[in-house]
């Protein structure tokens, strides 16, 4: 079980990079000091930053068969879960405003020309919804395996 949780937290970390890039790339940093995305950085950095710290945890635990490990790691994911499920919160409503725009044609290309339509736009608007989904579905996933493993359920 402990492998099938390295997967699934790998499948759940190349997701978050993917939505980071698309954060970092489309303005994300830049729109802190304008107000205009709804993603604290600290709060996406600091579950990008303890994710990461628990996989690596993850990893030495798959290696060692320490238990100890098992639960640092569910204990990292815990607070990765809380931030996780902040980010969603503040992302929905950018979600659903995304799919209830409707930008006037003749608008549209001027904004674009100008390079204002990046900073009007919150980056996290961006985000395709398969790939939030995937990341969600997923690291729920990887949290159950962890307790599941840290709890010795299934053998290590």
């Amino acid at each position: 079980m402990a492998i099938a949780a390295l997967i699934t937290w790998v499948v759940t970390a190349l997701g978050g990079f993917y939505l980071l890039g698309t954060w970092i790339r489309r303005g994300g940093v830049r729109q802190q000091q304008s107000g205009t995305s709804r993603l604290p950085a600290l709060v996406l950095f600091g579950h990008f930053a303890l994710a990461a710290i628990g996989l690596v945890i993850w990893i030495v635990y798959v290696v060692t068969d320490q238990d100890a490990l098992a639960w640092t790691a569910f204990g990292l994911l815990l607070p990765v879960a809380l931030l996780g499920f902040v980010m969603l919160a503040r992302w929905i409503p950018v979600h659903r405003e995304r799919a209830a725009a409707t930008t006037a044609p003749s608008a549209a290309p001027a904004a674009a020309a100008t390079g204002a339509a990046d900073d009007a736009v919150p980056a996290e608007r961006h985000f395709p919804l398969a790939v939030v989904l995937a990341h969600g579905l997923f690291a729920v996933l990887t949290l159950v395996l962890v307790l599941l493993t840290a709890l010795g359920v299934g053998g290590s």
